[in-house]
């Protein structure tokens, strides 16, 4: 009987990403064919299509520890994870008028997405503001 493979979950520790270098693009599903004259022409590859996100997180030196474990643990990032779409989860469920909605209680409802990733084709890079960490890295995020 095989085993079965839990997949990791984005560490609840990290910040959700920030807005500035957050940048999202669909990869291409199209195959070119090759045309001897004319504009080219395209067929679908794939039906399915992934999209790659760049991210940037902000962390302290404790985050920063979490991040690299958490890096290292996906085979330095060859192995699939859970995270919170940071443009969907824990944002508040709004009206057509913009007012949020509220539960009995009064508490905000909020939305709950999750992306089914990989890291992208490069290694998470590293700089430093002050004293925090910046990490800027891509993710797979799977169809």
């Amino acid at each position: 009987m095989a085993a079965l493979m839990t997949i990791p979950t984005w560490p609840s520790e990290l910040p959700r990403p920030s807005r500035a270098g957050y940048q999202r693009q669909a990869l291409d599903p199209r195959l070119a064919r090759s045309t001897e004259t004319g504009p080219p022409g395209y067929r679908r590859r794939y039906s399915a299509v992934a999209e790659t996100v760049e991210l940037v997180v902000t962390l302290t030196r404790l985050q920063r520890s979490v991040f690299d474990l958490f890096h290292r643990d996906l085979g330095h990032g060859s192995l699939p994870f859970w995270m919170p779409d940071p443009t969907t989860d824990g944002w508040p469920m709004l009206t057509a008028d913009g007012t949020p909605l509220l539960t009995a209680e009064g508490t905000p409802m909020l939305l709950s997405a999750q992306w089914l990733c990989l890291f992208g084709s490069s290694q998470p890079i590293e700089t430093v503001q002050g004293v925090e960490f910046v990490k800027s890295f891509s993710v797979v995020v799977m169809p």
